[in-house]
């Protein structure tokens, strides 16, 4: 489903519904992981956590994301 949207669309739904106390990080996180491929591991040595809270923040955005794809 997140395949079928733009690049563009997609970064407009990241940074209109990825909200909350750490969302920046979080938005920047689903960026990196969507639109340049970056693994788990490479995405939690950029910002400092586990490969599991990289995994749970991606697949929370994710979930997040997926309820706002119109359609």
């Amino acid at each position: 489903m997140i395949s079928d949207v733009s690049r563009t669309e997609l970064d407009f739904l990241i940074d209109e519904w990825i909200i909350g106390r750490n969302s920046e990080r979080d938005r920047a996180m689903l960026k990196r992981r969507l639109f340049d491929g970056i693994t788990f591991e490479r995405l939690a040595e950029e910002f400092d956590l586990s490969p599991r809270q990289t995994r749970e923040i991606i697949h929370k955005a994710e979930s997040k994301l997926v309820r706002h794809i119109p359609g």
